[in-house]
């Protein structure tokens, strides 16, 4: 749908045109117009309209700033890639990254001018940016436990149905097969970094770990897009603006109704401040959008024109990465008794969120195991989580001591699965095909 055409009446010109970016629009994203006519989501719209006095779809400049942003990239991480890793190599290049994440740009002799403007920009403060509601937003994000983990890896299957995001990772591989466990683990650890206790201050776990995924994903975006598999006519650039956009409201607005279908009570205040976090979270990782939502109702009509536009095009690609997901958790052969029931455990329960979680007609469209009874074990647990988090907001010692029992949870849980491996956010450097 290009530019200056006529939405119901209203003529919508181009979103501005940002210094490295285009205004064009990816051909698989003309499938949002053409959904958006279909007679049911037509009903839909005009009945959320009547009964709530809420359009579900944001208006048409908002699309276009969406669509446009698929060509948006990061031309500062990008200029320190070129200058520094595809110069002097990757070992130099995360060498001297390190030590500026580590001991700040006095710790690199002579910096190139690329890592100076990357690190002036990572330790900026935007002029929007509130300490007190992201520190609010990263308590939530932890209370909810190791439950996170098993909402983000059940919500990134949907996903992958879409060729921009399947298409990255089955080149790389690193989904897929034996190494799918350890590279989402490796992305829980991002999420359970930026939400520890000034985590995201420079310095900090998150902080440094968002770092480093954002110089991953720009050593990652350069290799992709000079492949031949990939279609940027079809998709834009490789791990572009908006997908990562759609990244950072899947965890927040999308995490937010996914723990409430488990019984935590997050109220709009809690989104709020989990949609901070995650923004902020995006700025130092470089994901700065044409367009980001402001609320919850916003952020709620950005998800639906995701859902909309989807063109469900990764056909293998997409299969491969959806199937292995849980297979990823099966236990492992020869292992102790104790060790192998407590897999056992835990691989069911995974089965048991995916199933909860994700629509029965996509569950089943795929090679996935057996859910029942595993799939009563989100909802089992609502009263339970619903309790704790009642008396959390009605004390503060009880806050305190619920916020403790949430950290030791997740980080066991990820040292069970992890074992003694470390998370280095580091690109493979050859696709396996």
């Amino acid at each position: 749908m290009p530019p200056g055409i006529n939405f119901g009446g209203v003529m919508v010109t181009a979103a501005p045109l940002p210094e490295t970016g285009t205004n064009r629009i990816p051909d698989e994203f003309h499938s949002y117009w053409q959904t958006l006519e279909k007679p049911g989501v037509r009903r839909a719209r005009a009945a959320c309209l009547v009964l709530f006095g809420f359009d579900p779809v944001p208006t048409p400049e908002q699309v276009l700033h969406f669509a446009h942003g698929h060509y948006d990239t990061d031309p500062v991480a990008e200029a320190f890639v070129a200058e520094v890793y595809d110069a002097l190599g990757t070992a130099e290049g995360r060498r001297m990254l390190d030590s500026a994440l580590n001991d700040g740009l006095d710790a690199v002799a002579d910096p190139p001018p690329s890592l100076v403007a990357l690190m002036a920009e990572l330790t900026a403060e935007p002029d929007w940016l509130d300490w007190e509601l992201l520190e609010r937003g990263a308590k939530v994000l932890r209370g909810f436990g190791p439950a996170v983990a098993s909402s983000a890896g059940s919500g990134t299957l949907l996903a992958y149905t879409e060729s921009s995001i399947a298409k990255p990772l089955s080149l790389t591989g690193a989904y897929a097969g034996d190494s799918a466990l350890r590279r989402f683990m490796e992305t829980q650890r991002h999420t359970f970094d930026i939400s520890e206790p000034g985590g995201m201050r420079p310095g900090g776990p998150g902080w440094m770990s968002s770092a480093r995924v954002r110089v991953m994903h720009v050593f990652l975006r350069r290799r992709i897009a000079g492949h031949p598999e990939w279609d940027a006519d079809a998709w834009g650039e490789p791990i572009n603006q908006s997908d990562a956009e759609m990244t950072l409201l899947s965890g927040s607005v999308v995490m937010a109704l996914s723990m409430c279908a488990i019984g935590h009570p997050v109220t709009r205040r809690d989104t709020e401040a989990l949609m901070h976090l995650w923004r902020y979270v995006g700025h130092v990782m470089g994901v700065h959008p044409r367009w980001y939502p402001q609320t919850v109702g916003e952020a709620v009509q950005l998800t639906m024109v995701y859902f909309l536009k989807r063109a469900h095009s990764a056909a293998g690609d997409g299969t491969e990465l959806i199937e292995s997901y849980l297979r990823a958790f099966r236990p492992e052969s020869g292992t102790g008794w104790r060790r192998r029931i407590r897999d056992e455990a835990n691989y069911r329960a995974q089965i048991g969120y995916a199933r909860y979680w994700l629509p029965g007609s996509f569950y089943r469209s795929y090679d996935m195991p057996f859910a029942w009874p595993w799939a009563l074990h989100p909802l089992l647990q609502a009263p339970g989580n619903l309790a704790l988090g009642l008396a959390r907001k009605s004390s503060r010692r009880l806050d305190a001591a619920g916020d403790r029992l949430a950290r030791r949870r997740r980080e066991a849980w990820f040292a069970r699965e992890m074992g003694k491996q470390e998370s280095r956010f580091a690109a493979r450097e050859k696709f396996r095909r």
